[in-house]
This record gives structure tokens, C-alpha cells and sequence, in this order.
């Protein structure tokens, strides 16, 4: 699994005395994300890409790997469309440095909520992960291996 916040919060850490601009430490790391996906596709490992999907260069880079590796390209989609519990969430939890403390702005927060980018050239599954993860993890396992 290659999970985007370790990734950047590694590289944000490293970083420290340098005063790194966010947005350059996420360019970069989207960057070696991406160099680890195409090494463990090369050696034949299946890969999980944690990371949200607000732009539709995610889609074309997972499609284009998968294709250049004979992989099997599927996409989940983790959707919860509660403020007020995404803000729960985000101040109970232990925070990497990458994290965002707090929910966005009403408008922001809508927009990112229903912004993600999916592709259009397949089945994706969405799961709603307002419920427990007993309730969808069974649907989720069975659309990774079908």
C-alpha cells in the first residue's frame, strides 16, 4: 500500500529547516508516490494507492500503469458527506504533519466532497464510510477480486 499522507509527511519532516511550501512538498510526493506504484507494479505486487482523487491526472497515471503492467485497474471511493463528522474525525485523531487539522469552509468542503474524479471508462465502487466498516468491508473485498 502506498499510503500519500506517509509519503508526504516523510518528505515534510525531512524538510523541517528548510521551510518547504506545501503545495511544492505535494507535487513532489505525488511524484515519488507515483515511482513506487510503477516499482511494485514491475515486480508483479499489486499496489493500493491511498490518497484522494481530486484530479483527473490520478485517474489517467493508475489507468496508465495498470495498462503498462497488465494490471487490474479498480478505484474505491470513500465517501462521506458530513461536515460536522469529518470534522470529528480530523480533531480525534493523531495528526501527521501533512493532515489538515479541520474541515474546510462549507463551500470548500462541498466542492471537495463532490469533486473527486473517477473514471468513466469503468465500474468504480463508492462506499458510503459514514457506517462501520463491517457493513461495506465484505463489498469492497469482493470488488478488488472480481
Amino acid at each position: 500500500m502506498i499510503d500519500h499522507d506517509i509519503v508526504k509527511s516523510a518528505l515534510l519532516e525531512s524538510m523541517e529547516d528548510h521551510n518547504m511550501d506545501p503545495t511544492v512538498a505535494g507535487k513532489i510526493s505525488y511524484h515519488i508516490d507515483w515511482s513506487l506504484i510503477d516499482f511494485h507494479l514491475s515486480q508483479g505486487h499489486n499496489v493500493i494507492f491511498d490518497s484522494p482523487c481530486l484530479y483527473t491526472e490520478m485517474v489517467d497515471k493508475g489507468s496508465n500503469a495498470a495498462k503498462k503492467y497488465n494490471a487490474t485497474y479498480k478505484y474505491v471511493e470513500c465517501y462521506l458527506n458530513n461536515r460536522e463528522q469529518i470534522e470529528h474525525r480530523l480533531t480525534n485523531r493523531k495528526r501527521m504533519i501533512s493532515q489538515i487539522q479541520h474541515a474546510a469552509s462549507e463551500d470548500a468542503f462541498e466542492a471537495t466532497v463532490n469533486g473527486a474524479k473517477r473514471p468513466a471508462h469503468m465500474k468504480c465502487l463508492v462506499i458510503d464510510s459514514s457506517q462501520p466498516l463491517e457493513s461495506y468491508l465484505n463489498r469492497v473485498i469482493e470488488y478488488v477480486v472480481e
